[in-house]
């Protein structure tokens, strides 16, 4: 499985998200730190939902960070727009 897609299903059973968009964007990263041939490096999440939307910034992205829990050491970076 994908990394795309555990951390599609890990938000998903987490939040129940009213809208979620996973995107790769290792290859723009090429040739920088942390890029991984193959890609799965890079990462933006949109996400929506009303558990996160009760919460602060900070708490938000504490809440996403522990719900991909392990997912969170394979990668470089995540680039994350909850709300």
């Amino acid at each position: 499985m994908s990394i795309t897609d555990e951390i599609t299903q890990r938000l998903t059973a987490q939040f129940s998200p009213t809208e979620l968009e996973v995107e790769d964007e290792s290859e723009a990263h090429r040739g920088h730190s942390g890029f991984q041939e193959g890609g799965e490096s890079h990462f933006r999440v949109l996400i929506r939902a009303p558990e996160l939307a009760a919460m602060g910034r900070i708490a938000r992205h504490r809440a996403v960070h522990a719900a991909l829990g392990p997912i969170m050491t394979r990668i470089h970076a995540l680039a994350l727009d909850a709300a």
